[in-house]
């Protein structure tokens, strides 16, 4: 059904695995664009708790392919129905229209990954051996990251002489020390997975790619088992706290409670701790959108 991924859903843990290894799962056009349907479908339909991203192969991802700049901006907008479609180049076109062009290409791939920093449910994400470039854009939108101990994350950009733009500085500064973010963006230079770990980028490090999927899905099963709408309220608490005084979060999440707080669903948390089994709790609601003709159809 994809081009870039295999997407499954397992009781309540959608597993989406990055299927190109021959191309180091590299980010052509098709990426930006299924990667966006697919998070918008999973958050739309609430069929799943959980999100869990894997990759094939030696390498999570070598960032974005070079071909997305040339294509890119005619595929993407599929993706995006709330932003029309370019219109076509005019003849002479001088380096204003070519950056804006460029502009509004680099927004419709920040908005993949931002759709995955603002979807309802968790998303945790397991790297292997390279994690370059928007590769670390799109982890640094992920809530848990986990790696192999062979794993690196590089802000590769510097090192072709740009300046990273989808999503590394605005999340990755407020993942780790100031200091470092600046070395690794000015080097471009490879964190370990060990330095990633003392740091606070990455959760946990394991000793292989098997070990470290299995360690991750059942993590993923433990937030699973939760009830959904308060998972749903921590993730939105947390991000709201990211970038709002104390004060703001502290009646926000207040306000939250007093809207969908279920009486139901902490008794029900009592009596299935009590009774040892899996609660039964109340669901995320489905979402619509404008054009929501696929609403139904399964992943």
């Amino acid at each position: 059904m994809y081009e870039c991924f295999n997407v499954s859903l397992d009781g309540h843990i959608a597993h989406i695995e990055l299927c190109r290894p021959d191309k180091r799962n590299s980010m052509i056009a098709a990426f930006w664009s299924e990667l966006y349907a697919i998070v918008d479908k999973l958050d739309r339909q609430a069929k799943a708790r959980v999100m869990v991203f894997t990759s094939t192969g030696p390498h999570f991802s070598s960032g974005i392919d070079i071909s997305v700049f040339k294509s890119v901006a005619a595929r993407s907008a599929s993706a995006h129905p709330e932003v029309d479609r370019p219109e076509p180049e005019p003849d002479g076109a001088d380096g204003t229209d070519k950056a804006v062009r460029f502009y509004t290409t680099v927004q419709r791939l920040q908005r993949t990954f931002t759709r995955i920093e603002q979807c309802r449910i968790p998303v945790l994400v397991a790297v292997q051996g390279g994690c370059i470039g928007a590769g670390l854009d799109m982890v640094t939108a992920c809530d848990c990251r986990y790696a192999t101990n062979d794993a690196y994350f590089t802000i590769y950009e510097t090192n072709l002489a740009m300046t990273a733009d989808v999503g590394t500085f605005p999340r990755l500064s407020k993942l780790m020390p100031d200091g470092l973010v600046r070395e690794l963006a000015y080097t471009g230079r490879r964190l370990s997975a060990d330095q990633a770990l003392a740091s606070g980028l990455i959760n946990n490090v394991y000793d292989s790619q098997q070990s470290m999927v299995d360690g991750v899905m059942e993590i993923a099963a433990t937030i699973a088992s939760r009830a959904p709408m308060a998972v749903a309220g921590c993730k939105r608490m947390i991000l709201h706290a990211r970038d709002h005084r104390v004060a703001d979060t502290l009646d926000h999440v207040a306000l939250w409670n007093s809207a969908f707080f279920s009486h139901r669903d902490m008794l029900e948390a009592f009596a299935a701790q009590s009774e040892k089994r899996d609660g039964r709790f109340s669901a995320i609601p489905t979402l619509h959108s404008e054009d929501d003709t696929d609403a139904g159809i399964d992943l």
